[in-house]
């Protein structure tokens, strides 16, 4: 698999994913990209270490993401690079990011600004119902969770 083209706006290339053991316990940063060239990323607040949204991030937002250290996704809805906080002031500064033992997952802690909020719902997380099985019909219903 060749390398993966850097963006224009980025001189990073990342690597193609090397051996089991180089993936796994290497010292470079080798994404995983799926077949439609995404990898998930998992965005947690610093301050609190709430799970704030899952996204994805093509080649070209991953490298935005670790050039600028500020979050950059891949709307897949859209199809379009975005830059979280671009239009709604809630930016996302990175902190740290980490990469799961396969290296198709990232996990973001940032810290958030405008408003503290996250979710485009006006709401401070995207995680804001909970799951339940309604015993007496059946259905699985969802509920607003306690904030």
């Amino acid at each position: 698999m060749p390398e993966t083209a850097p963006s224009p706006a980025s001189c990073i290339a990342f690597p193609a994913p090397g051996s089991k053991a180089e993936v796994e316990e290497g010292d470079f940063f080798m994404p995983r990209f799926d077949r439609d060239g995404l990898v998930t990323c998992v965005t947690v607040d610093a301050g609190d270490g709430r799970v704030l949204m899952v996204a994805h991030m093509n080649a070209e937002s991953l490298a935005r993401t670790v050039e600028t250290g500020e979050a950059w996704y891949w709307s897949r809805s859209r199809g379009e690079l975005w830059r979280k906080g671009a239009t709604s002031g809630q930016t996302q500064r990175v902190l740290e990011m980490r990469t799961d033992c396969d290296q198709d997952a990232v996990l973001i802690t940032v810290a958030v600004g405008g408003d503290g909020g996250c979710c485009h719902t006006g709401r401070r997380a995207c995680f804001y119902r909970t799951v339940a099985l309604d015993r007496e019909t059946g259905q699985v219903r969802l509920r607003l969770a306690g904030e």
